[in-house]
This record gives structure tokens, sequence and C-alpha cells, in this order.
């Protein structure tokens, strides 16, 4: 007789961060493997909720954007279990990121681009949220998140060519980013080494979807 299989419905988060001018995903070591964060479903939890405290749990941030990945279910993804994961990914601003979340454990930020070995199919998952990310940035204002609520013309730009990987034209960019009217100058500046550089937010009230893309040459 064959020996059952027990069936696991885990919920796993990719985070995503800005350190350091580079684009860091938070993962943690469980056996000596860094792995995805992942919980298994409670019976009296949603899975949106189970992957939103596991962000507050890691990051100690109370609020961060948060959606649905994908769902991996291959048979042979963990061997000797039947494991269903539903994975999120969120993205917290860069301001908060910090290696101890609300609850010390073995976490560690790492760029997306120096990552160490991943157990399971963890690497593909987090191959395939990068590509996912990528795409929203060209369609939707979803970078912003990445962002403090203030920041100056100079991040944002920064922080679309750290997620897309090239280099931008300063001046269309900033043209066209201004023409697209989804963000606004507040009264305040960042002092640097040249003239004070005034800062922005985005709008409250900007359109959602917005085709990020066309801004840039």
């Amino acid at each position: 007789m064959m020996t059952p299989i027990k069936m696991l419905l885990m919920i796993h988060v990719v985070v995503f961060g800005l350190k350091e001018n580079r684009l860091h995903v938070l993962l943690e070591q469980q056996q000596g493997e860094w792995l995805l964060p992942g919980e298994e479903l409670g019976v009296d939890e949603a899975m949106e909720e189970t992957a939103d405290r596991q962000i507050r749990r890691l990051t100690g941030v109370e609020e961060s954007y948060l959606e649905q990945l994908y769902t991996y279910g291959d048979p042979q993804r963990v061997p000797g279990q039947r494991c269903i994961s539903v994975v999120y990914f969120g993205m917290i601003p860069a301001d908060t990121l910090n290696d101890e979340g609300a609850e010390p454990c073995h976490q560690k930020w790492f760029p997306v681009t120096d990552l160490p070995q991943l157990g399971y199919d963890h690497g593909e998952i987090v191959t395939y949220a990068l590509r996912r990310l990528r795409y929203k940035l060209e369609y939707s204002a979803v970078g912003f998140e990445l962002l403090p609520e203030l920041f100056t013309l100079t991040e944002l730009q920064k922080m679309y060519e750290i997620v897309l990987g090239e280099k931008l034209d300063k001046r269309n960019f900033r043209r066209r980013i201004l023409e697209a009217n989804i963000i606004e100058a507040t009264p305040y500046s960042r002092m640097g080494e040249g003239r004070p550089a005034r800062q922005y937010r985005y709008r409250a009230d900007a359109v959602a979807e917005v085709k990020t893309r066309r801004l840039f040459p």
C-alpha cells in the first residue's frame, strides 16, 4: 500500500524593495536553504490575509502593495509532498527597508541580480515576479509603491531605470512625466551637492492606469 502524501496549501510572498540603488527581494533561511517566505494557509484566514500578515511580520510595515502573482502546483516541485503554492508579490517603500522585521528571523534582502541558490522552484518564481513587475511598470503607476511618499525627479527616474534595467534620457523623462500629470510638486526640497531638488509626490487622484512606457523614448 502506498503511503499517503500530505497535501499542503502554502502562501508565499515575493517582496521587492529598493536598497542601495538596486532592486532587492526578501528571503528567509530555512534549514540551511534560502527560500521565499511562506506559510501554510490556516483554515480561518483568507489567502491575501496570510500574505499580508507575512509581509508585516517580515518587514514591520503595516500597509504595503500586494497582489496575487500565480499558483504553482507541479506534483514534483517539492519532493515527498504535494505542495501547492499561491504566490503574492508585494512592494514596500525604500525608506522602510530593514533586515529585521517585527518578528526577528533568519531573513535578508538580496539584490535580484545577485541571488543565492534558492530551494525548490523559488528561483523561477522570483524571475517571473520580476518580469511581472517590469511589465506592470509599463502600463501602471505601480512603481511609486517602491518610493517614499516624497521623492525628487532624479529619484523617480532612477527607480524606473533600476527596475527596467535600462538608462532613460533625463530631459525626455522629466518632460513627459510632468506632462502625464500623475505627480505634483510639494513645497519641500532636498539639499544635495548642488541646488536644492524639489520634492514631488504621486497624485492621489491620478489615473491609476497610465501608459508609462509611452513617456520614454
